[in-house]
């Protein structure tokens, strides 16, 4: 019986791991590996979840005592493997699944996928041109903030990304994303200089951390929350410094 309440134990905290490195809000984390438990059985289950780490307890008269962490480091954002763990819990509380056949799917839903890199890139050309417009940029500044995203993403998946670390890699990009925007302003693709640089920075910005951020604070998840958002403030801070940087360099190069 021991073992086996460990094992819904390890499978719930996978699950919650599953959630947090790839993007999910804390209570989300939470509340499925408690739903994970206590649908197999282990009711004096506890979850306690921060940005970057998860502790998970049992243990009563009835039951086996297990505590267990884990660290998790802050990463990117995977939303459909979010989703698909979603799913697996909703149909986890069906009775679809046995404890062998979730764990089985919880490997099945790691390996998922991300996005190639050619069509990463792609998206950063177009949300970069869209968000361009979406500001005010005419057509003008809508092709060369999405040829400044394209060339931004390249920069940010085979040198800054590999290479650098969180810090220097968005103060590097939003420095190379503004010095393509200038490059191409000088030889005249784009009217609104200020608006193209808007736009091919775009990438770079942590919405998905930002977001959680609010919706920890607003779940009464004071912790995680300030963590996220200083996070994503620092993220902010960092890109600002480089199109700051740049900036500053043209002023003093047109003296």
């Amino acid at each position: 019986m021991a073992e086996i309440e460990r094992e819904i134990m390890e499978t719930a905290m996978e699950a919650g791991h599953i959630l947090l490195e790839n993007g999910a809000e804390i209570f989300r984390v939470e509340e499925t590996i408690n739903r994970i438990c206590k649908h197999y059985g282990v009711e004096s289950s506890n979850a306690f979840v921060l940005s970057n780490g998860i502790f998970v307890t049992s243990g009563s008269m009835a039951e086996e005592t297990f505590a267990k962490v884990q660290h998790i480091p802050v990463s990117g954002s995977h939303l459909n493997r979010v989703a698909a763990v979603n799913q697996l819990s909703r149909e986890i509380e069906e009775g679809r699944y046995t404890i062998a056949e979730v764990k089985a799917h919880l490997e099945e839903i790691r390996r998922m996928p991300g996005k190639s890199k050619p069509m990463q890139i792609l998206g950063a050309g177009v949300g970069s041109g869209a968000f361009c417009y979406l500001y005010g940029g005419n057509l003008q500044d809508c092709i060369a903030a999405f040829l400044a995203g394209l060339v931004l993403y390249v920069f940010v998946l085979y040198i800054s990304s590999p290479y650098l670390n969180k810090m220097m890699s968005n103060i590097a990009g939003g420095a190379v994303a503004t010095t393509v925007c200038m490059i191409l302003h000088k030889l005249g693709m784009g009217v609104n200089l200020d608006l193209m640089v808007i736009g091919s920075i775009i990438p770079l910005v942590p919405g998905v951390a930002f977001t959680n951020a609010i919706r920890d604070i607003a779940d009464e998840n004071y912790i995680a929350g300030s963590v996220r958002m200083m996070d994503a403030l620092l993220v902010f801070f960092c890109i600002a410094m480089g199109v700051g940087l740049v900036y500053t360099v043209r002023q003093r190069i047109m003296v």
